[in-house]
């Protein structure tokens, strides 16, 4: 990997209101990798869409929320994107933001390499056509006083099943962890292939989570008379379901890269973050 001359950093300004942080990691970018173009995004503003960045790095500066939305808008561009966590529990962030500068000399050593992860791809068929992509999950929900409504699924053009329901989880390996687990969801390797349809809260007995291949088509038609059902791409886009919609939902042909550093390690980080806290049972044995 040649050296890298431009990077551009998508900044959560909630986290970081009066800058400090961001003032701070341009400092150490420019020690280390000397002056390179480098680009400041706010929420996620500017970044990505339609337009290219040109950009070689993207630095997601926040917490998971910023790695998603940082996700959704650079993927479809290909252009490798570094977690740094400020916020809480920064799973999907790989540096911590006290070893920011120990990350960026690694970096600048091309000692990391480039994990890519499934996206989803959403379209939404009613009064007009929408698309969504989304990085963890996609997520067809009743609102909260809304009555149990009953949910249509098929695969690829063939009927799967029916359940009534509060909802229906559709998640990458990478929200395996997320939603998709809190609802009884099996925990997937990130870089498999694989989409996972989990119910919530599911009336009928034998509904379980299914998974699928990427390629596959998943339809779901929602039977909601007059409900309110809303859409939700990685928990932060939604929009509201009319009476006739339907969802197609596959894996994107755009992958998101993230950026690894050599000796990262999935499993510890999922036993110490996301599981059952082995460490405070059993102590840190690893």
């Amino acid at each position: 990997m040649s050296r890298i001359k431009s990077i551009g950093i998508n900044v959560n300004t909630s986290k970081d209101k009066d800058e400090k942080t961001l003032k701070e990691i341009i400092k150490i970018i420019e020690k280390k990798l000397g002056h390179i173009d480098i680009k400041v995004y706010k929420d996620s503003k500017g970044l990505g869409g339609n337009e290219d960045p040109n950009i070689e790095m993207l630095i997601s500066l926040g917490g998971d929320g910023t790695m998603l939305s940082s996700a959704r808008e650079v993927s479809q561009f290909n252009v490798p994107i570094l977690g740094v966590n400020i916020g809480t529990l920064g799973f999907l962030t790989a540096v911590e933001i006290l070893e920011f500068e120990q990350a960026i000399d690694v970096i600048s050593k091309n000692n990391y390499s480039i994990e890519k992860r499934l996206m989803l791809n959403c379209v939404v068929n009613q009064n007009h056509k929408e698309e969504l992509r989304a990085l963890n999950d996609i997520v067809i929900s009743k609102a909260v006083l809304s009555r149990i409504v009953i949910y249509d699924i098929e695969i690829n053009d063939v009927f799967y099943s029916s359940f009534k329901g509060d909802g229906i989880i559709i998640s990458t390996p990478t929200g395996s962890t997320a939603y998709s687990l809190s609802a009884g969801g099996p925990i997937i390797y990130p870089t498999l292939d694989l989409i996972s349809v989990t119910p919530i809260c599911p009336h009928t007995q034998g509904i379980r989570t299914m998974i699928f291949k990427s390629s596959d088509k998943i339809k779901i038609t929602v039977r909601m008379d007059n409900e309110e059902i809303y859409l939700t791409s990685d928990g932060q886009n939604s929009l509201r379901l009319s009476d006739d919609a339907s969802v197609v939902i596959s894996g994107d042909h755009n992958k998101c890269h993230i950026v690894r550093l050599d000796g990262y390690d999935y499993f510890d980080i999922l036993r110490k973050k996301i599981m059952w806290r082995t460490e405070e049972v059993v102590g840190d044995r690893w």
